[in-house]
């Protein structure tokens, strides 16, 4: 089994649940997050900041300040998977 914490992590959080399986889809902007989601700009950052702090996504451009594209790494991917038979 992956890492008991993170699985933990992922699966007490609908919003890091959900953001996790829309980029499990694809790439995404912040934005792109914000509407799928309906989840308020704070919100949204703040996901994917606790997200990204686990190494479960990566910003693929950090230094643009404005649209800031996100996509799931391996590890993400193998914790959502776990996550996915909890639920």
């Amino acid at each position: 089994m992956a890492n008991p914490r993170l699985i933990s992590f992922i699966a007490r959080s609908k919003r890091r649940l959900e953001v996790l399986k829309l980029l499990e889809e694809h790439e995404m902007s912040q934005v792109e997050l914000m509407k799928k989601t309906e989840m308020y700009e704070g919100h949204t950052s703040r996901t994917l900041k606790e997200l990204s702090d686990k190494k479960l996504i990566l910003c693929r451009n950090q230094e643009d300040r404005v649209f800031r594209f996100y996509r799931i790494t391996a590890l993400g991917r193998k914790i959502l998977e776990e996550a996915k038979k909890l639920i």
